[in-house]
């Protein structure tokens, strides 16, 4: 069987595509404070806004909705639930343990290239940082920590903090300078850990 019949067609991959396009977006805007806590997200005003026809949307609730995102209440629509604090240390809790048990890892396996690599990567974001460009600050954020976690080859690990991550993305902390900041000399100190092969020198120990 070919690969475009086990996929199906190929406007169906499309729109799933699109469907996961839209519900990071979404998701974003909920974890940013863009779309408040008790807020009715109305499919046609959301695909109006975003571009795109109503079904990505409506699958997009759908699977934010399995993550506790949003609610589905009778004749009035999707609306957003609010983020207790427990939630946001549950999120910080996963995120750190998964993170630094894939440094500890990463520590022992990770090439010289690969370092080199994450240096390119930590000047990118801090180029990014200094001209405040949020969107490019997200991108740089995420590929930085990526190719990190695949460089430890805890592949199934990696995609578990990926999703993760996902509840609480780049966007949330791309406008602090602070933490900009912060987040380039946390990058450095875990480029110099790596070069030691020294993971108690990581910022992600334990």
């Amino acid at each position: 069987m070919n690969t475009l019949a086990r996929l199906g067609p190929t406007g169906t991959v499309r729109r799933e595509q699109l469907s996961d396009e839209v519900a990071a977006r979404l998701r974003a805007e909920i974890m940013t404070g863009a779309l408040r806590p008790d807020t009715f997200i109305r499919l046609d005003e959301t695909a109006a806004r975003l571009g795109v026809s109503i079904t990505p949307v409506r699958e997009a609730l759908r699977t934010l909705r399995g993550e506790g995102m949003v609610e589905l209440e009778p004749h009035r629509g999707h609306r957003v639930v609010p983020l207790t604090r427990a939630d946001v240390e549950d999120i910080f809790w996963l995120q750190s343990t998964i993170a630094a048990e894939l440094a500890a890892t990463a520590t022992e396996r990770i090439t010289d290239h690969d370092i080199d690599e994450l240096v390119r990567l930590n000047d990118r974001f801090a180029a990014a940082v200094e001209l405040r460009d949020p969107d490019e600050i997200a991108r740089a954020e995420l590929a930085f920590h990526w190719t990190f976690n695949q460089a430890s080859g805890r592949v199934k690990l990696a995609w578990f903090l990926l999703h993760t991550a996902r509840h609480l993305p780049p966007q949330v902390f791309a406008t602090d300078q602070g933490w900009g900041a912060g987040a380039v000399a946390g990058h450095a100190k875990l480029i110099d850990a790596l070069r030691r092969r020294d993971a108690t020198r990581s910022p992600l120990s334990r």
